[in-house]
């Protein structure tokens, strides 16, 4: 078995090259278990190298913790039962386009053993999550990155995203209310909005705190979604919303 150093380098390599990774798939690749890479993770988290994100663990950035990360933390336990869901209707094979978000951070992560996926994105994190797992292919918009969460943006990535059309297109949003899915930046709702409209099957995956809230920029409006993906059923008003509006509500209970 590798040395605790060695173990701590290769899972700084992994990190690198992966983006954020779960505890349980670092214990697999180093072949060891989970008891053992908790330990081991245990040091980088307190020097400040990593970022810990409930089950799963990421690489600090240099000036600090940034927003996306953050984000990444918060209602952890929903998204990931939210991207579970989702994962378990995908088949081998198929296509998605997904954009940049945390709820849809966590799916690709729930897609790994997925075999043959052709994935669409503007996410970088996505992008090195998926990146040849399992024979998936990886299509990266090109653009402007935004330096927190590794969006790419503008209107090279609009005109890369209308070049497809895919079985599953999968957005994140900012708030889910009267207006529709909504979201807080003009160039990501551009985009949401047009992998929303390249998809076969149109998916919202957003944990229950979007409900009933209102944001800057409309990406759609909700009878536009074929199916709403979240971990706890919205109450009556929202609820009755959605079903006027013909949204399934899928991954709730």
């Amino acid at each position: 078995m590798a040395s605790v150093s060695k173990r701590h380098e290769e899972i700084l390599n992994i990190l690198a090259s992966g983006g954020t990774v779960t505890v349980l798939e670092l214990a697999q690749r180093l072949r060891v278990s989970v008891e053992t890479v908790r330990r081991d993770l245990r040091p980088l988290a307190d020097g400040g190298t990593i970022v810990k994100m409930h089950g799963a663990v990421g690489l600090a950035r240099s000036g600090g913790e940034a927003p996306f990360e953050r984000r990444m933390r918060e209602n952890a336990k929903a998204k990931q039962k939210i991207a579970r869901a989702m994962a378990a209707t995908v088949r081998n094979g198929e296509t998605l386009m997904i954009d940049t978000g945390t709820t849809t951070s966590f799916l690709a992560r729930a897609l790994v053993q997925h075999e043959r996926l052709t994935i669409v994105t503007n996410s970088t994190d996505i992008a090195h999550t998926l990146a040849g797992r399992n024979g998936s292919k990886v299509l990266l918009a090109g653009g402007i990155v935004n330096g927190d969460s590794g969006a790419v943006l503008g209107h090279e990535a609009v005109a890369f995203a209308r070049r497809f059309r895919v079985d599953h297109a999968v957005i994140s949003a900012g708030a889910i209310g009267n207006d529709g899915v909504m979201d807080f930046e003009p160039d990501e709702a551009i985009f949401a909005r047009e992998v929303l409209l390249r998809g076969h099957r149109r998916v919202v995956i957003s944990d229950s705190t979007k409900f009933s809230r209102s944001a800057l920029v409309q990406v759609c409006a909700a009878s536009e979604v074929h199916q709403l993906f979240t971990e706890t059923p919205p109450e009556a008003a929202m609820a009755g919303l959605l079903s006027d509006a013909g949204v399934q509500l899928c991954g709730v209970g």
